[in-house]
């Protein structure tokens, strides 16, 4: 019997593959592709943008090198990465079809912030991921079976089994990182509220006769949106049909030169198509993450349009969330109701992931009261305060669990202190410990930090910043547990070691 199976091996399912496999614990991945190299996840069609708060995760196990050596360079250019970077990250990105402009934000000026080398943001393919990802868990001895369909899931108060290609697969735990349409989701009984979709949309890649007809780039127009992409022939669409036709049959050619035509507003003419496939921006989200001892995270737990680029980013931070504290409950040593919070914390963060797109989509709806708000959103998005709250958004930078501390930056992602001049808190996380850091000059959290070793690691020294700070406890997902000024009190550090980390030397 496994101690964890994760059914879906996409980034998701192999990112929390390797956070338990880090921790020790014995995992198996089910992924019913068998091919890893689909023209859907290399690309172009692959292609999705990590933005920070992801990035963050990977540095903090080690793979930044590996994820910016495997990352989209157009043109050959090198990511600028490292702490002699400007104070503007490379690119924002677009709301609603509104395309935004970096130098609006100054990173410097954004609260708890510390030069680190993890970039902004980056592109890369779901296929580089994924490759990245699987090494990683075979090095950590995770198991992964490839072309294995998920046709039950049922469970007891001990254990769950997964049936799948004919076997039966024990496991103390299962979850579910297998997509927006979700076997695991369904088979376990996950109940999920939402919205309807609006439009139904397209990603195709052909040839097009006379492309010139299309401007470059994202064009919201009166009777829907399209984008042309950089690779020739990669056409993005939006039709606000109320998704009908999603799902309702193969997109051929003369489906696709119709919308084409009727949302750009010319007599564009498709030549041939070569892949072609729809989505829409139906929002939903599992009422809760967890039932019993079945799990859901990344797309299994919420669905919702792509704009904007959150679907990726959302699930690693489930995956990230998830990780440690299911590791700690396969070992014994959590406290208790330490996995419940991962519903409490993840499922407000979807809810907020869906409404982003929700308030994308109803100012790009074709008519009159859309066109007039989004005027309003446009100005409002052409100052620097609006574009660093989009970034603040798209990033990640806003994410803030309520954790109850006093400290503003308690439940926040922490910042990469340097202590002293010994390794960033980036690099002290690479074995999945917690962290704490003591900044004072008598060391005195060496003691009480000791009850916790194993899953502590106290590292003491002055840093370079310490952005006004005497200690900060650092939970292994990279949030800030518990933070105070120079005059703190043990017994308000060990009180949060003991809610995060279970009972000392337990």
């Amino acid at each position: 019997m496994h101690d964890v199976v994760i059914v879906g091996g996409g980034p998701v399912g192999l990112f929390l593959a390797c956070e338990l496999g880090l921790a020790g614990c014995s995992v198996l991945v089910l992924e019913k592709e068998a091919a890893t190299d689909s023209p859907w996840r290399t690309e172009p069609l692959g292609l999705r943008g990590l933005f920070g708060f992801s990035i963050g995760a990977f540095y903090r196990r080690g793979l930044l090198d590996a994820l910016v050596g495997a990352s989209f360079r157009p043109g050959g250019r090198e990511p600028r990465t490292g702490p002699d970077e400007p104070n503007r990250p490379a690119a924002v990105g677009h709301f609603a079809g509104i395309v935004l402009d970096p130098a609006l934000v100054d990173l410097a000026a954004l609260p708890f912030r510390l030069p680190s080398p993890a970039p902004e943001s980056t592109m890369i393919s779901l296929h580089a991921v994924e490759s990245l990802l699987s090494g990683r868990a075979a090095e950590l001895g995770v198991e992964i079976r490839r072309g294995t369909a998920v046709d039950a899931v049922r469970q007891d108060a001990d254990h769950a089994v997964v049936s799948a290609g004919g076997a039966d697969f024990e496991a103390r735990w299962v979850v579910g990182c297998d997509g927006g349409r979700s076997a695991v989701r369904r088979l376990a009984g996950f109940e999920s509220t939402g919205t309807d979709p609006a439009f139904t949309g397209y990603t195709m890649v052909g040839t097009l006769a006379d492309p010139e007809k299309l401007r470059p780039g994202i064009n919201p127009t009166p009777t829907g949106m399209y984008i042309r992409m950089a690779t020739e022939g990669h056409i993005g669409m939006m039709d606000f049909d109320g998704g009908a036709f999603d799902r309702s049959r193969e997109p051929d050619r003369d489906h696709l030169q119709e919308v084409l035509r009727r949302v750009s507003g010319t007599d564009v003419t498709v030549s041939e198509v070569r892949l072609a496939s729809t989505f829409t921006d139906r929002a939903k989200q599992a009422t809760t993450y967890r039932r019993g001892r079945v799990l859901l995270a990344g797309d299994a737990a919420h669905i919702h349009s792509p704009l904007g680029g959150q679907g990726l980013n959302t699930g690693i931070g489930d995956a990230v969330n998830l990780g440690w504290k299911l590791a700690a409950t396969v070992r014994g040593h959590a406290p208790d109701g330490l996995l419940d919070t991962y519903t409490r914390e993840r499922h407000p963060i979807g809810a907020q992931v869906l409404d982003w797109s929700r308030a994308q989509v109803s100012i790009m709806r074709p008519d009159e009261h859309a066109r007039a708000v989004q005027g309003v959103v446009r100005d409002l998005l052409g100052t620097g305060d609006g574009t660093a709250y989009v970034f603040q958004k798209v990033s990640g930078a806003s994410i803030r669990y309520d954790l109850g501390g006093a400290h503003p930056l308690v439940g926040r992602n922490a910042p990469d202190f340097r202590p002293g001049d010994g390794e960033c808190l980036g690099e002290l996380m690479r074995d999945g410990r917690g962290v704490v850091l003591d900044f004072s000059a008598d060391r005195r959290l060496a003691g009480p930090a000791a009850a916790w070793r194993g899953r502590l690691r106290h590292v003491a020294g002055a840093p370079v910043d310490d952005l006004g700070l005497g200690a900060v406890l650092v939970r292994p997902d990279g949030t800030v547990a518990w933070a105070d000024g120079h005059g703190f009190a043990v017994d308000e550090f060990e009180r949060a070691a003991c809610r995060w980390f279970g009972r000392p030397g337990a």
